[in-house]
């Protein structure tokens, strides 16, 4: 094998972090940190012998702080962001198609996917899809705040996500069942939230949840914004 996927996880907000690591050069790419585990990821590089080249985000979290400013501060990487979050900060604004390069000749393939966040974008990496809050295993992101929208979401996974092979592996920026990888496959035909709903049943599903507004989103928002840091660079 020449690279490598760790999947790294946050019991607290139930967030997963993701290293994309290319064996022969050891550059890789940190995709949705977390600020109270900047100590964690930047033990786990030193440990790989890893060259951070970009810290990447899906969106801009409502439930925790991003550690992106810090790593590129600490490691001198690139932040990446998707265009329609208003990350100003990130060195990338990333539009739909666009590509990060990494390593000898490594791409990860942007795939805007708006819906939970209105620049929401999930990112595609030799057969594994990083879906953020877009897509989660048996289940979706929520669509009522951050200028979400429930038509958006169900648009850009039939779309843009299911249109994948069965066989793409999906990882999450979030589960709360203790699940860690699905396949595009497996959602397409057992997801509970779409797989057997059309885009109008789909809409009224998602504008019934009536879920609480997550504890940290005055502060993460504003924050993950900035790269999660308070100055500006």
């Amino acid at each position: 094998m020449e690279h490598e996927l760790h999947q790294l996880f946050d019991p607290v907000s139930s967030t997963f972090t993701y290293v994309l690591v290319e064996r022969a050069t050891r550059e890789a790419v940190v995709v949705d940190s977390v600020d109270q585990h900047f100590e964690r990821d930047m033990a786990l590089l030193r440990r790989l012998g890893l060259t951070l080249r970009y810290v990447v985000e899906t969106h801009a979290h409502a439930d925790h702080v991003t550690a992106a400013g810090r790593l590129r501060e600490a490691t001198g990487a690139l932040a990446a962001a998707p265009f329609g979050c208003g990350i100003s900060h990130a060195n990338v604004q990333l539009a739909h198609g666009d590509k990060l390069t990494f390593g000898a000749a490594e791409e990860i393939l942007a795939i805007y996917t708006p819906g939970h966040t209105s620049g929401s974008t999930s990112y595609l990496w030799r057969g594994n899809v990083l879906t953020g809050d877009t897509l989660l295993i048996e289940g979706c992101g929520r669509t009522d705040f951050q200028s979400g929208d429930a038509g958006s979401l169900f648009d850009s996974v039939h779309e843009r996500l299911f249109t994948l092979p069965d066989d793409t592996r999906v990882w999450p920026a979030h589960d709360y069942r203790g699940n860690t990888v699905s396949t595009i496959g497996y959602e397409k035909r057992n997801n509970p939230r779409l797989a057997n709903h059309d885009r109008a049943s789909f809409i009224e599903l998602m504008g019934n949840l009536q879920l609480p507004k997550p504890k940290l989103m005055d502060i993460a928002v504003p924050a993950n914004r900035a790269l999660g840091i308070t100055h500006a660079v």
